[in-house]
């Protein structure tokens, strides 16, 4: 049971991991539009193409995970706010840089063009709807799903409980995420089946890779922040209280 109250101990790092969790976000939703890649290979038939933002975004569940699991949930949703506020800011800001007026080298050898091909989802709305739909249908269900898991294991087998939750938080966010990219045409409907295939099975993947490290985490900041957070009777609401 808890050591400690994630509500009211102030704590010395969870600040310093909400950052490296908004960058990683912020990143990956930069690299999701900037490209598609393929490596040539296919499974029952589907090419295993990915966007860019695959490769990184799984680390931000790994985070997810180390929150949930040192501080507790409303520590955790705290933090899925602060990322989904980091997230919409930096569309607003790519939509308002792409009705500035472009200077004439830069048009010349860049252009208007080829901005909006690489950033026109995140600027007009594309990525950055599906980013942030994904993001918090994912990261809410990931982190309600690891919680509860904990409480009812009495806090054993953390691989079983972080894969687990990763199981069920990444697949609905792969969907939600090429679903509405798909919708705002963002993407194509050919690559709808191949993007959600390989986004899950790639994050996933990467999920179960870096259990070691997330082992590492949670073991190293419960024993610096004197905490281990159970949540017990806590209500799971997105919005507080």
């Amino acid at each position: 049971m808890p050591k400690n109250s994630s509500k009211t101990v102030h704590f010395r790092y969870l600040d310093l991991v909400m950052a490296f969790f908004v960058a990683i976000l912020i990143t990956s939703n930069v690299a999701s539009s900037a490209k598609i890649v393929d490596l040539g290979i296919s499974l029952f038939g589907i090419p295993l193409a990915f966007d860019g933002g695959t490769l990184l975004f799984p680390l931000s569940y790994v985070f997810g995970d180390v929150l949930t699991e040192v501080y507790g949930f409303r520590a955790s949703r705290r933090v899925i706010w602060m990322g989904f506020i980091a997230l919409a800011l930096s569309s607003l800001i790519f939509f308002f840089l792409r009705l500035l007026p472009a200077e004439a080298a830069w048009e010349g050898y860049a252009g208007s063009a080829a901005y909006d091909a690489i950033l026109g989802g995140m600027s007009t709305g594309g990525i950055a709807l599906a980013s942030l739909l994904g993001y918090l249908v994912g990261e809410f269900s990931n982190s309600v799903i690891l919680s509860k898991m904990k409480v009812l294991m009495k806090g054993k087998l953390l691989w079983v409980r972080t894969i687990g939750s990763t199981l069920i938080g990444e697949l609905l966010d792969s969907l939600v995420f090429v679903l509405a990219a798909s919708l705002t045409g963002v993407f194509g409907w050919e690559l709808f089946a191949t993007l959600v295939l390989t986004n899950y099975l790639f994050k996933c993947l990467i999920e179960a890779a870096m259990t070691p490290f997330t082992y590492l985490a949670v073991i190293k900041l419960k024993k610096a922040e004197g905490v281990d957070a159970y949540d017990v009777g806590v209500k799971f609401n997105p919005f507080g209280s």
